[in-house]
């Protein structure tokens, strides 16, 4: 019995032993530098995914399809949103899946809670007609289902636009935009603008 008990107290006194030199390599490590503390978890993403091609559903109906090289989620700041920063190219489809618009630019913001998409750079922009559309910042509300920028718009198609304040359904259809200035076909007989020409100039300017 004794044997036993003083091999226990050995083996007692060799872990307090190890113990105390642990704490004192411990305590000698913490004088050393340390990194900065992150603290919360509020400018870091919870997902970053690479080489992304993704389709998004609406209503349970697949309407969307993103391809991009980055996709960053933040959902700690202020405002949750998603990040593409290297670009991206969306396609939007109708309940039919076929392809209504198209949508390219060098970075994009998407503000999940308030369904708001922000373009920045070059956004390019194509809708079924055929027609293009050419800025530096455009907005997408979901919500509202509008389409509008305040920056410098080109318009190419069967006309030839330029102007600011541009807003348009999401199909890029139905659209304005003020200050416009443009090229627009004439009729070779009496050299003015077709009765389709004239209508459209004030479909886009006077809506």
């Amino acid at each position: 019995m004794f044997k036993k008990l003083t091999h226990i107290i050995s083996i007692a006194a060799v872990l307090s032993t190890a113990a105390m030199l642990l704490s004192l390599q411990s305590c000698h490590e913490d004088d050393g530098p340390h990194g900065p503390d992150i603290g919360e978890r509020d400018s870091l993403p919870v997902l970053v995914s690479r080489g992304v091609s993704q389709l998004i559903s609406d209503s349970g109906i697949i309407r969307y399809k993103i391809i991009s090289e980055d996709w960053y989620i933040y959902d700690k700041t202020p405002v949750t949103y998603w990040a593409f920063e290297k670009g991206m190219f969306l396609e939007q489809f109708d309940e039919s899946f076929h392809v209504e618009a198209f949508i390219s630019c060098d970075t994009a913001y998407y503000y999940d809670t308030k369904r708001l998409w922000e373009l920045r750079g070059r956004v390019f922009l194509k809708n079924l007609k055929g027609e293009k559309f050419r800025t530096s910042l455009l907005y997408w509300d979901q919500s509202t289902h509008q389409i509008y920028s305040d920056r410098y718009m080109e318009i190419e198609g069967e006309q030839q636009l330029s102007g600011y304040d541009f807003r348009s359904n999401e199909q890029l259809t139905v659209y304005r935009i003020h200050n416009s200035k443009g090229a627009f076909p004439f009729s070779e007989d009496n050299e003015t603008p077709t009765p389709e020409a004239s209508m459209e100039e004030q479909h886009s300017d006077d809506l």
